[in-house]
């Protein structure tokens, strides 16, 4: 297939090119970076502009844009980064689409875990209502500007993300370093969710949902087993042979990194239903067996 990914210059993108790639695709990059490719277009991230007639020559839509969350402090300007990011790129490309005379058959966007809320007594699913805090309502928004793409008959998959754990890329490098620095341990009380997919977990599931051709709507991608904070950080302590003892209070992470610490402290259970049901096979679905090889 010809395959058009916006934001696939990222780590997560990389890793989707290099594997669509080794399959046979041809893979056209979106990217607001001055192109190092041959198949980099540059965009400015919110208009079809000088590159939406290439959606004519696609088959399918990759949408991974958006500025990460890792960025702080969560100020009201960089809420604002959070959104445009995501929304309007999203919308360029529902431009793109509607103009094309020849439209792709798929898009498939990111979106992330937490679009459920941060809290929840009831593990969720993807028929699970959208929460009300600020990540949950950046995803509703976030989703909400490609659903135009259904009345154009494009067939939309939303791929709802957990934290995708990469050796050396992403946010995992940044969690397990004070485990190596021997200052690991849980974050609050360590009861919250610790929702994780393995980097190779995340790119399979991305490509079987491409390719599965009744696959649309919504579907969480996150490891089956559903883990706790301190569980999450034991075992990282484990893995790398650290202690497990320096327990950071949620009041200091709060002092530290203000609104930004509900990453770390907050968190809702989550399963992947729809993905499982439609058949796919994890190959990380054990956190020791991740984190093995994450660490080799």
């Amino acid at each position: 297939m010809n395959i058009l990914i916006a934001g696939g210059t990222g780590f997560l993108g990389s890793a989707l090119t290099a594997s669509l790639q080794a399959d046979g695709h041809r893979i056209t990059i979106l990217t607001r970076q001055k192109p190092r490719a041959a198949n980099h277009i540059q965009w400015d991230g919110q208009s079809a502009d000088g590159w939406g007639r290439i959606v004519n020559e696609m088959d399918a839509l990759i949408n991974l844009s958006g500025y990460s969350l890792d960025h702080g402090p969560w100020t009201t300007q960089r809420k604002r980064q959070f959104e445009d990011s995501r929304v309007l790129s999203s919308r360029a490309l529902v431009s793109a689409v509607a103009g094309a005379g020849r439209r792709p058959s798929v898009y498939l966007q990111t979106s992330g875990i937490n679009y459920y809320g941060l809290r929840g007594d009831v593990v969720a699913d993807e028929s699970t209502p959208s929460g009300d805090d600020f990540l949950a309502r950046l995803g509703v928004v976030w989703e909400e500007a490609t659903q135009p793409l259904e009345q154009l008959g494009v067939r939309r998959v939303i791929c709802r993300s957990a934290v995708v754990l990469h050796g050396s890329k992403g946010l995992f490098p940044l969690m397990k370093l004070p485990v190596n620095l021997f200052f690991g341990g849980r974050f609050g009380d360590g009861r919250q969710a610790m929702p994780w997919i393995h980097i190779v977990d995340e790119i399979n599931a991305m490509k079987f949902l491409l390719a599965h051709k009744t696959a649309s709507g919504a579907f969480n991608l996150i490891s089956p087993a559903q883990t706790s904070n301190a569980e999450f950080m034991r075992e990282i302590a484990q893995a790398l042979h650290r202690p497990y003892w320096f327990h950071m209070p949620t009041f200091l992470l709060r002092l530290a990194l203000g609104e930004m610490s509900v990453l770390l402290t907050e968190g809702r259970y989550s399963q992947p239903k729809r993905l499982l049901e439609l058949g796919f096979k994890f190959e990380y679905d054990i956190l020791q067996d991740a984190l093995a090889n994450l660490s080799a």
